[in-house]
């Protein structure tokens, strides 16, 4: 049986009750986040910089495109299978170390590699380390937010995965500049936050073993143990609420017309409007972007619901409009709107999810969630780096096509009346 820690001087339940968590429902969420951090510091410092490194390896716009679309869709689509796997075996906080661990491996030998497929596989194993963990981890969180606001836990969460999304960049771009645009040293340093990234991710497996009591009880109360998934019912295993799939759809939309950050910096640097070492500062700056707009949207999700959804097409619409110039500024202020986009999808996309679906289904959801994201991803990665090589306009004017349907489908789908009530409602009245 799995039980949660026992705090400091309390009683443990007798029978098939467990205590409450050893540690308040904020504190779980910033310790979390920084694991997060440290993690996002690993790979994100390599994402600043993937562009570039293929490109250095005799990658073409396209390829780029292509890898780093199919990079996107590993991380999402595999999760099909972990998050199914994650509900029916219950270890959530094995998954989630196994995928931190796979990420924080590849990324070092990333630096090492001086073929092109070598590298492009590394990029992709870095990839699937996030599908190994996403939905168990976004579980985790899940349930500690049922005790801080989805929107604001969520949020709060981002804000700090963000934090570590800027420190990355920033000390691979320094390590960059002082190595004359040597990959190998930038991407080496990234093996020490790695290696804490295991460490506090164990350590608070150890603390906290079983945070589905935040979700279920009052701090505090003990609680009947949650049931595994092999006590679930069949019947309520096997359906997913309609609002959940109107939900998955729109998602879908506005990432099929979203580039990859790797094609925009590949703009940056084959149109010489910045150097390699000037390239992860503009990521930095994107991700600085992301943890603003997490924040602000993850607050007015709990306010105002799905409406602030809003905000996610019209940005992914002004991407290529902006990036896709020969201005550094009007590039450099594309850039900010894809961080501003990305912050949205990783933050404010997740919370409705977790209002959306039960919680015995919901690692399920969210992996399913993200293999319908994932293929859209891939869609719209090879669509950018295609488009990119053939025409700017035609993309430019394709993405406002996929984005203006994408908010179309959101207003004709958008529940009346919004905020949480409404959406753990209509999960209720379909489920």
């Amino acid at each position: 049986m799995t039980t949660s820690r026992t705090p400091r001087g309390a009683a443990r339940p007798a029978g098939n009750a467990v205590t409450a968590p050893g540690m308040r429902p904020w504190r779980f969420v910033l310790a979390f986040g920084t694991v997060s951090l440290l993690a996002d510091f690993v790979y994100e410092g390599a994402r600043s910089i993937t562009g570039p490194l293929l490109a250095h390896l005799g990658a073409t716009a396209t390829v780029i495109g292509v890898i780093t679309g199919i990079g996107e869709a590993a991380a999402l689509v595999l999760r099909l299978a972990s998050g199914p796997l994650a509900d029916r075996t219950r270890r959530f906080w094995a998954w989630t170390i196994a995928g931190y661990a796979l990420t924080v491996t590849a990324v070092p030998v990333l630096g090492l590699a001086s073929v092109l497929w070598v590298a492009c596989a590394l990029v992709l194993a870095e990839r699937v380390g996030k599908a190994v963990r996403s939905p168990a981890k976004d579980s985790l969180l899940s349930h500690v937010t049922a005790a801080t606001g989805r929107g604001r836990g969520f949020a709060a969460h981002e804000a700090m995965d963000q934090i570590g999304a800027v420190i990355g960049p920033l000390v691979v771009a320094a390590v960059l500049a002082t190595t004359g645009n040597h990959y190998g040293p930038a991407l080496g340093v990234l093996a020490a936050p790695g290696v804490l990234v295991l460490g506090l991710v164990v350590w608070l497996r150890w603390r906290v073993p079983d945070p589905t009591a935040y979700e279920t009880t009052p701090l505090g109360t003990p609680t009947p143990e949650p049931p595994t998934a092999a006590h679930v019912p069949k019947a309520r295993r096997a359906r997913l609420p309609r609002a959940y799939w109107i939900y998955a759809t729109f998602t879908a939309a506005t990432l099929t017309g979203f580039a990859t950050f790797g094609v925009l910096s590949f703009h940056l640097v084959t149109r010489h409007l910045l150097t390699p070492a000037a390239v992860p500062l503009v990521y930095a700056a994107a991700m600085a972007a992301a943890a603003l707009a997490a924040l602000a949207t993850g607050w007015a999700y709990d306010h105002d619901g799905t409406k602030v959804l809003i905000a996610l097409p019209l940005l992914a619409a002004a991407v290529p409009a902006l990036a896709f110039t020969n201005t550094l500024t009007l590039t450099v202020l594309g850039a900010l709107a894809w961080g501003a986009a990305t912050g949205v999808q990783e933050s404010t996309l997740r919370a409705t999810v977790a209002d959306l679906v039960a919680p015995g289904r919901r690692a399920t959801a969210y992996g399913l969630f993200a293999a319908i994201m994932g293929a859209a991803a891939a869609a719209g990665g090879a669509l950018a780096g295609t488009l990119y090589e053939v025409s700017i306009p035609a993309l430019i004017t394709v993405t406002a096509a996929v984005q203006a349907a994408a908010l179309l489908l959101l207003a004709i789908t958008r529940p009346r009346r919004t905020g949480v009530d409404t959406l753990r409602r209509a999960s209720s009245q379909d489920g």
